[in-house]
């Protein structure tokens, strides 16, 4: 059972970082539980939820519509032909008008920016489905999946390889809160922005454990070596220069080999051939897929914190 309050209720979650270490621990405590089959509440029952999309998705929209019914609400999903943020009308204004219908917002957006306008002048919580500087949800599934496959994340080596993108960001917040050890391995200029760790080093300054390399070699002793695309949405002008610059940051075997104990991730869609190959992806240390069915029950957790805990 939730709390009948839930201290996370009606707050927005943008960043890993908008949850507190003791907060981010009982989403994640509450979502194993969901997925054990030790809880099945429906403390959405009665209210509607509205999805936001700018961009194309295929987990993300799947995960959060069945976790809502799931949970006993209802949704209604909006693209970008349905709501032009920006050019039909403001950022501002679809949220107040959202606000008149809906019990809760699932956005993802373009820019964190326009998703800090929507949450500002939105009274319902906000939840990022994903934005250009982070990918929260990702990371709350990510996070479980650690722990089901290699137990305590404290006792863990992650190893994220490839570009210092939303999916980086969100895991240096994620190591900062919980204190598990964390190393960034890009091409020099592809790290995540200084801002970033700046950021993420005031959540927890005597135990940050995030560390920078540009040398594939420190994959060694790695308990997960997790990946990305070179190139993300909005980036596709770019992708051939990156394909340059990252030719030497493939996991591959090769790669895999030098941790032999790791699990590989990635959080989808792959670019076979670029950043992961297809014996990696497809091989015996990966648990890419597990990571994408537990955006369900991660999610489910946090929405019934953030928009169902109240009764």
């Amino acid at each position: 059972m939730i709390p009948s309050v839930s201290a996370l209720m009606g707050r927005d979650f943008l960043d890993v970082a908008n949850l507190d270490a003791a907060e981010l621990r009982e989403v994640l405590d509450l979502a194993h539980t969901i997925k054990a089959g030790r809880w099945a509440e429906r403390p959405l029952e009665g209210r509607h939820v509205a999805m936001l999309f700018q961009k194309p998705s295929h987990r993300t929209r799947v995960s959060f519509e069945v976790g809502i019914a799931r949970l006993g609400g209802t949704t209604t999903t909006l693209t970008e032909h349905d709501v032009q943020l920006g050019v039909r009308e403001t950022v501002g204004d679809a949220a107040r008008v959202l606000d008149r219908y809906v019990d809760g917002i699932v956005a993802r957006l373009r820019t964190h920016d326009d998703l800090i306008e929507l949450a500002a002048a939105a009274e319902k919580p906000v939840i990022n489905a994903l934005t250009d500087r982070s990918h929260p949800c990702q990371i709350l599934a990510d996070l479980m999946t650690l722990e089901e496959r290699c137990g305590p994340l404290g006792k863990q080596r992650i190893v994220y390889v490839g570009d210092g993108n939303n999916i980086a960001a969100s895991l240096i917040e994620a190591s900062a809160l919980l204190e598990f050890p964390l190393m960034v391995i890009a091409p020099p200029g592809y790290h995540p922005k200084q801002a970033v760790i700046d950021r993420a080093r005031t959540l927890n300054v005597g135990r940050f454990m995030v560390t920078l390399s540009t040398d594939v070699a420190d994959v060694a002793k790695a308990t997960a070596i997790y990946t990305d695309i070179w190139a993300s949405m909005g980036q596709e002008n770019e992708r051939e220069v990156r394909r340059k610059a990252f030719a030497e940051y493939q996991v591959n075997q090769a790669l895999m080999d030098a941790a032999p104990g790791a699990v590989f991730m990635h959080c989808l869609p792959a670019h076979r051939g670029e950043e992961v190959t297809d014996e990696v992806i497809d091989g015996r240390q990966s648990i890419v897929f597990e990571q994408a069915g537990n955006r369900l029950y991660a999610q489910m957790a946090l929405m019934a914190q953030l928009f169902g805990a109240e009764k």
